[in-house]
């Protein structure tokens, strides 16, 4: 029998389960494909943003995942509707896997766009409190069935030099809307810092996540991936 997602409103242990199994899949797609992954880096000459978009579906592809026919819209590289299986329950999940890729010098942060979220940033700008709301929804309605709706980012940190040098893999699990309470209840208490958007020239509203500072709050949410011959070993 299929857990209803609605029924996580009243349960957001179990969400959290369910964002954690998430992460873990990700994680060890990209952990399984990142000799692989280093060597396109080095290679390959297209911008390092589409290279990062590639490795992700390719290791998510070959590790595969129980898929369901049903199509998915946003702006996100990899986006699958598919069932989650635990021992105790079974949801339909939607899945979306974002790709982002930055020097070293960057690793702290991952710049994400309003569409990307389903849940309200919060923070302070320029001395302002602001509140805007994601554009995904937390569960997403199509005919007669309900997804929920889980969001990943994937961070590669590189370095110039003779080729693209892949250093490492950030994995992120980015709250459902639904747990806003638990990682941005305020302003002043937030995981994100202000991001790169010109508002002036018009440009989409984009924030900052702090991996830091999701990190406070729950351990597990961040994984970093090194490259060989260092070994990974999942934190928290």
């Amino acid at each position: 029998m299929l857990l209803n997602p609605e029924e996580l409103r009243q349960n957001l242990d179990r969400l959290e389960e369910i964002e954690k199994v998430s992460l873990r899949l990700v994680t060890q797609a990209l952990y399984n494909y990142r000799t692989a992954a280093q060597e396109i880096f080095l290679i390959e000459s297209d911008q390092v943003a589409d290279i990062g978009e590639d490795i992700t579906r390719e290791a998510l592809e070959r590790l595969g995942m129980p898929r369901i026919d049903q199509r998915l819209f946003g702006k996100v590289d990899y986006k699958r509707a598919c069932y989650l299986f635990h021992p105790e329950y079974a949801i339909k999940q939607a899945l979306f896997v974002d790709s982002k890729a930055e020097k070293v010098a960057g690793q702290g942060t991952a710049t994400l766009q309003i569409s990307q979220l389903s849940m309200m940033v919060k923070q302070v700008r320029f001395g302002q409190e602001l509140e805007v709301q994601g554009k995904l929804p937390e569960i997403i309605n199509i005919t007669d069935d309900s997804y929920l709706t889980t969001t990943i980012f994937v961070k590669y940190n590189y370095e110039e030099g003779a080729g693209n040098i892949l250093r490492s893999m950030t994995v992120a699990a980015v709250p459902n809307g639904i747990l806003q309470d638990r990682y941005n209840p305020t302003a002043q208490d937030t995981i994100w810092i202000a991001g790169r958007n010109a508002p002036t020239l018009g440009e989409e509203f984009r924030v900052r996540l702090s991996f830091h500072r999701l990190k406070e709050k729950a351990n597990w949410r961040v994984q970093h991936i090194p490259m060989l011959p260092d070994e990974f070993s999942w934190d928290g």
